[in-house]
């Protein structure tokens, strides 16, 4: 009796199962769902980043790249801006990226009256008044010179537009020109709020 006993008991200590090895199959199998899981999370977190530059650059904010030297020493060729478009409402002052079809290009240039606003240029001195006033304008590279026959001055701007010109003055197509005249706030792709290239030259507006 006692020897079927231990026989007995043997028996089933051989059929019970080893805690550790269930323990560390255990663990395996927590690894791996959690090597997925995080896996799943780190993929979830890329597609939506993408949406929401997506959407952020849709309808909050754009790009534009400066071509040319119409707005040194402001600005120069192949600067890159973000522009803010949501709400925008172009003020004076304002540095824009604008849609010119008689230039069939993306221009950069600053606002220098709105609509209802009379602009009136001394040619013979280079000085710029809007509603009577001379402008103060330190950030020109040059005085305001040129005139490229786009308007017999003083004009009044039309509601819905904007006179624009670039800073350097005797390097740019602007306003002045009759190719690119007032600039339909439709044609407004946003403010310029910051220079993000070069990376030596960032800075906000």
């Amino acid at each position: 009796m006692i020897l079927m006993d231990e026989a007995n008991v043997g028996a089933g200590i051989s059929e019970e199962k080893n805690p550790d090895s269930m323990n560390a199959q255990s663990a395996k199998d927590s690894g791996k769902k959690s090597g997925i899981d995080d896996f799943l999370d780190w993929m979830k977190s890329i597609v939506l980043t993408f949406i929401i530059v997506v959407l952020v650059f849709t309808f909050v904010a754009r790009t534009a790249i400066v071509s040319g030297s119409s707005m040194t020493d402001t600005l120069n060729h192949n600067d890159f801006l973000i522009l803010w478009s949501l709400f925008y409402n172009p003020k004076q002052g304002d540095i824009i990226a604008a849609n010119c079809e008689g230039l069939n290009e993306v221009i950069v240039k600053r606002v220098i009256a709105v609509g209802g606003q009379e602009v009136d240029i001394d040619f013979d001195t280079g000085k710029v008044y809007v509603d009577g006033v001379e402008l103060d304008e330190p950030y020109i590279k040059n005085l305001t010179i040129n005139d490229e026959g786009a308007f017999d001055y003083p004009i009044v701007v039309e509601e819905g537009h904007y006179f624009c010109m670039g800073d350097n003055r005797q390097g740019s197509r602007d306003s002045r020109d009759p190719a690119v005249g007032l600039i339909s706030r439709d044609d407004i792709l946003g403010k310029a709020v910051m220079r993000i290239y070069p990376l030596n030259q960032i800075r906000f507006f």
